[in-house]
């Protein structure tokens, strides 16, 4: 498993715990240099009245704006509408699963219904848990985080929940017939938990077993084998990893009636040795190199994405070898599946009964691919004939039959649920009405050059027919093999919301870029700004925004930059390197000091991502783009917009906070908000997120007028 990380102005007033025994030590040698270490207390008294002043004149001063009220007052209708598409969480057996939130149960009703009954369009729902009413009698302010059901049967799951939005979850046994947790079942502490079910009543568990049990980014270093009827004090160790590795757990591989349990141990965010465990509890290595990525199982067969290039199998391609071979000591032919052109990556993997699924983007558009193996042993592929230049996403697929569930979707175009399989034409199983009107409106994909010459896919959204420059919103993230694709201008929190929509519909432009560091095209696209490349992410985003002058769409000092958790560093670096070309920014659960990342939180984990600050060699390229560090007095910066929460336990809160600091130690102008629930989504729900909506707009509006102005 892998986990990410993604103002007031001076005159009228805007703007966690230390982590591990490493981050206390670091911490005494850097409090001298560091008048702004007290942020880092999440809790601590000092750090929560510095960032209530900071709250309270940022929403007194952006709460004031004539239209804010109404911004979150759509924005919340929008986000909460009661017509929206039941997307399948998961298909288990001949049912479905799936979580509801809307006004009514902002915080979601987990919910099953027989799978012919949601393939009619007219699924009969069995409210499983209320999360809301669960929090109120519980006294807990619950977030859902999923369940892992038990096969093939799925009587049982373990539900996770979350006290505020973090990523740390306490995991309990429910019972599926009779929708209630199971009395006297498992149940795991609160944690950043893994595991697996290992049978009807075992299960592998990876969590906080007490000192020494975590590694140095917080997730478990040590997996055991928990039986039903026993303390989980007394498991069976089943393997540990070293203190500076990520973490360890097991993953249960899924086949018809065979499961086949996979051990990983997370070497760093890329890098993981993986060993299967044979019925007598042997370890047996897996022939993968470290860095491919495990996708699904379909007859034994295990698949899985190269990252690198391996045995004359290049980077990116789907590769398989025999479970049961390796199971018997013998030495697997691995065997290329599938193998992307320049212009394509593979995104999402799964299986059916006898289908493998590959959903792949071409030139960010997404495509779905149904692949069978013949007599001859031979794989054949089949294009599923869905809308071109859209964003496709495999929902769940069915592990009893051939049938999968996708989404489709534009910036401008409502998604839809379409049911698929092998052969046959998509059969459309719901669809959203137009939510806005799209008629008045245009997307285009156009390509920048970056400083080295790179071509850099950008999306325009903007008014049909427009002439002359406009203000523009650029969206980009820029990390950690994740890729941005156009989805429906309406529902996207990570970027703010419907905030776009509003932006557009308003005269101008916003942009969603592709830059270098995703995985728009594959692996080869991530790592062109890992460690010592970053800078790359830098100046693919400024090549965006300078295409954006250079074809008359907008001016410089009428750009604003959007960017959330690795976004966030994006954006907080942009503004100092060109504050020229930029004129605001939206900062979102950022990683601001660079120096001191690996050290709060989740950041060790991120050190195969950035490289390793402690290391004076790593150390000299990341200070030359690191926020905290290059912000310097006397520069007239955009003010930016900065907004964290303060349970997010992935990246840590005092990276905002000791940004707005800083910049207020400069006496220069920013509005900060953080949110005291929420975890790294910086919200607990869509009330949280039709807030935001509305602050990044007045924001835009108030600040790029004011830039204008001068």
């Amino acid at each position: 498993m892998r986990y990410l990380l993604s103002l007031a102005i001076a005159a009228v007033g805007p703007f966690a715990a230390t982590s591990s025994p490493a981050a206390a030590q670091a911490t005494g040698a850097a409090e001298a240099a560091d008048p702004n270490l007290y942020l880092e207390d999440i809790h601590g008294e000092q750090a929560l009245a510095k960032v209530g002043r900071w709250n309270e004149r940022t929403l007194a001063t952006l709460e004031a704006e004539p239209d804010f009220d109404s911004y979150r007052e759509r924005a919340l209708d929008l986000l909460q509408d009661d017509r929206q598409i039941a997307n399948p969480d998961q298909v288990i057996g001949d049912r479905v699963l799936n979580l509801r939130r809307d006004k009514a149960n902002p915080r979601g009703l987990w919910r099953i219904a027989s799978l012919g009954s949601f393939m009619s369009g007219e699924p009969e729902w069995r409210t499983l848990i209320d999360v809301d009413a669960l929090g109120k009698s519980e006294g807990k302010s619950w977030v859902w985080k999923g369940a892992d059901c038990l096969a093939p049967d799925y009587t049982r799951c373990m539900v996770a929940l979350s006290d505020g939005g973090g990523d740390a979850v306490l995991e309990r046994e429910f019972d599926i017939p009779a929708g209630a947790f199971v009395e006297g079942g498992f149940a795991v502490p609160t944690a950043k938990t893994r595991l697996s079910w290992a049978g009807p009543d075992a299960l592998y568990v990876g969590t906080d077993f007490g000192e020494g049990s975590l590694t140095s980014s917080g997730y478990p270093r040590i997996v055991k084998l928990w039986k039903r009827g026993a303390p989980l004090s007394a498991a069976t160790e089943i393997a540990a990893v070293p203190t500076e590795y990520v973490g360890t757990g097991v993953a249960m591989l899924e086949d018809g009636a065979m499961r086949y349990p996979l051990l990983g141990k997370e070497v760093d965010f890329y890098h993981t040795d993986r060993s299967h465990i044979a019925p007598d509890g042997r370890l047996i290595a897996s022939p993968l190199p470290q860095d491919a990525e495990v996708n699904a199982v379909l007859d034994g067969q295990l698949f899985a994405t190269l990252q690198s290039d391996w045995n004359g199998i290049p980077a990116g391609a789907v590769v398989a070898y025999s479970i049961p071979e390796v199971l018997a000591g013998r030495d697997p032919r691995v065997e290329r599946v599938f193998v992307p052109t320049d212009s394509q990556a593979v995104e999402q993997v799964g299986s059916g009964k006898s289908v493998l699924w590959v959903k792949l983007l071409d030139d960010v558009s997404g495509k779905l691919l149904a692949l069978t193996r013949g007599a001859d042993g031979n794989w054949s592929q089949q294009a599923i004939a869905l809308p071109e230049s859209s964003t496709v996403t495999l929902n769940a697929t069915a592990d009893d039959s051939d049938l999968a569930f996708v989404t489709v979707e534009g910036f401008l175009t409502p998604p839809t649920l379409d049911a698929v399989r092998p052969g046959a034409v998509p059969v459309e199983v719901d669809a959203l009405p137009a939510r806005f009107d799209a008629s008045t409106m245009d997307v285009e994909q156009r390509f920048a050059a970056s400083k080295d010459g790179t071509r850099i896919p950008y999306f325009l959204v903007r008014k049909k027919g427009r002439s002359g420059a406009v203000p523009a919103l650029i969206h980009a993230y820029g990390g950690f093999n994740l890729a941005q694709t156009p989805t429906y201008l309406v529902g996207q929190p990570y970027r703010s919301g419907p905030a776009g929509l509003f932006w557009v519909e308003e005269g101008n432009a916003f942009v969603l870029a592709n830059i270098r560091g995703g995985g728009e095209y594959g692996p080869r696209w991530h790592q062109e700004t890992m460690r010592e490349k970053h800078q790359n992410a830098f100046d693919d985003l400024a090549a965006v925004a300078e295409d954006l002058v250079r074809t008359g769409v907008s001016t410089k000092g009428a750009i604003a930059v959007s960017g959330r958790s690795n976004g966030g560093l994006l954006t907080s670096a942009a503004i100092e390197q060109r504050p020229d070309l930029y004129g605001a920014a939206v900062i979102g659960s950022p990683l601001t000091d660079m120096k001191r990342y690996s050290h709060l939180l989740a950041g060790a984990s991120w050190i195969g991502e950035y490289g390793d600050p402690d290391k004076p060699a790593d150390w000299a390229f990341i200070r030359e783009y690191s926020p905290y560090q290059n912000l310097k007095p006397g520069v007239q910066y955009p003010t930016p917009f900065i907004y964290t929460s303060t349970e997010d336990d992935r990246v840590h809160p005092g990276h905002a906070r000791k940004y707005a600091a800083k910049l207020e130690t400069y006496d220069d102008p920013f509005y900060y908000y953080e949110d005291p629930e929420g975890g790294h989504a910086a919200g607990a729900d869509r009330i949280a997120d039709a807030q935001r909506a509305a602050l990044v707009t007045v924001y835009l509006n108030k600040v790029l007028a004011q830039r204008a102005a001068r």
